[in-house]
């Protein structure tokens, strides 16, 4: 039976439709720049927020009354929450999907429970995937939620929770090879501190340390080939996060050696939480050769938490696309729709709504990126700007042929006088809006 008995397949209508379930950007098959629309953004649908969030939150218990989210037995459920994703899925003629190892199989009662309850449930979404042709951009673990994560998972003062955590890890990333994912993601939803009075940070970072190394380690164990990912995030629900932004990230992969193995996947609402932009921290894994995927959505300017709204801005995620294609393009990554609707949202079809929205966003959004990439005024502008570290004396500074002395005494006896030149902020923002509002 199924669970969206009244929604069609989404379909590309074009700028001029007024359906409301239907793509007026999104042309899967359009050609942009050599490939189709589709393999460059490959969008991913996720389970946690579409599936398996009641509609709660910290003052209120849950408002939506999703047929696979009614009372019974787990594995039952579980099993229909995957029918109902799977229909869902290629109705949207999205490409991929992701998810937790406990959105989508029962934790039960013990790891006995959940290694069996989750073994079941890959047999059904290997199944699914078969049947579909949905493939699974990425697989995680959730190490936060069971309370005994409450003082992290890898960073937690109990070498037995560790081990947990381990265990869960482990399997998810066994499943997520099995089901052909392309990366492997890991976030530390409580990897950090409330109250440094009762903490050691580095012992604490050397935990950490220690256990992306056995991951990595197990990647090369099983073979999987795809992209280990870390998830930047500041805080909330901890004051502080060992993985606060790409940098931060970068910065703990180089103590560890793991810098040539674990990328990021960068989302946007944990960009705006750590006061950076989208575009900066995008900007900033790729200048640092980390860039691996993104979690697409946006924050609330007037909220101070994580709000994981569907992305809704062509300008903002222009900027963004713009460094991914002048960057190569995604590798293994994509664009995952880590949204949620409103918790007023309370209709299955509410659920299209928000993904159909954001995907035309995307696609509008690659089609002005991909413009600013073929006539691209501000490389030219950036080459001229930095022109002078082509020429002799600039390569001959960053070549080691000076040390600070011998550099002094140049500009001494050359008598250097550089004036400023202007920055030219205004103009160059004015090329990039005639790009977005043609």
């Amino acid at each position: 039976m199924p669970y969206f008995p009244d929604i069609e397949r989404i379909r590309y209508e074009g700028p001029a439709s007024d359906s409301p379930l239907a793509f007026r950007h999104y042309d899967a098959d359009k050609i942009i720049l050599g490939k189709p629309m589709r393999e460059h953004l490959r969008m991913a649908a996720c389970y946690w927020h579409t599936f398996v969030w009641p509609g709660s939150d910290v003052f209120g218990a849950g408002t939506f009354k999703r047929p696979w989210q009614h009372a019974g037995d787990p594995m039952e459920l579980a099993i229909g929450k995957a029918q109902a994703a799977f229909e869902f899925f290629s109705k949207l003629g999205i490409d991929y999907y992701c998810f937790h190892d406990t959105d989508v199989a029962p934790e039960g009662h013990s790891l006995k429970e959940y290694r069996n309850h989750f073994a079941q449930m890959v047999d059904h979404l290997e199944r699914h995937q078969e049947e579909s042709g949905i493939k699974l951009l990425w697989g995680t673990a959730n190490c936060f939620s069971n309370p005994r994560f409450a003082a992290g998972a890898a960073s937690n003062p109990d070498p037995e929770v560790f081990a947990c955590a381990a265990a869960q890890v482990f399997s998810a990333m066994n499943a997520t090879q099995r089901l052909k994912g392309a990366n492997y993601v890991l976030w530390g939803g409580r990897e950090g501190y409330e109250t440094l009075l009762n903490t050691d940070l580095k012992r604490e970072r050397e935990q950490l340390g220690r256990f992306m190394r056995m991951v990595v380690e197990h990647k090369y164990k099983i073979g999987f080939k795809g992209d280990l990912l870390i998830e930047p995030k500041p805080q909330e629900p901890t004051k502080h996060q060992y993985d606060y932004d790409s940098a931060t990230v970068f910065g703990f992969l180089q103590q560890f050696g793991l810098e040539k193995e674990i990328k990021v996947n960068i989302e946007a609402n944990h960009a705006t939480l750590a006061g950076h932009s989208f575009h900066h921290e995008v900007a900033t894994a790729v200048s640092l050769g980390i860039f691996g995927s993104i979690d697409a959505n946006r924050g609330d300017p007037q909220n101070g938490w994580d709000t994981d709204q569907f992305p809704n801005s062509v300008e903002e995620m222009t900027l963004v696309t713009y460094e991914i294609l002048k960057a190569g393009g995604f590798g293994n990554g994509g664009f995952n729709f880590d949204s949620k609707v409103r918790r007023q949202s309370l209709d299955e079809v509410d659920l299209f709504h928000g993904h159909v929205g954001a995907m035309d966003v995307l696609a509008l959004s690659l089609e002005r990126a991909a413009a600013m990439v073929q006539n691209d005024q501000l490389q030219r502008l950036k080459d001229q700007r930095y022109a002078g570290w082509q020429q002799p004396f600039g390569q001959s500074v960053l070549a080691g042929e000076f040390n600070l002395q011998s550099l002094a005494e140049h500009a001494f006896a050359n008598e250097l006088n550089p004036q400023a030149v202007s920055g030219r902020q205004e103009m160059l923002e004015n090329v990039v809006n005639r790009f977005i509002y043609r």
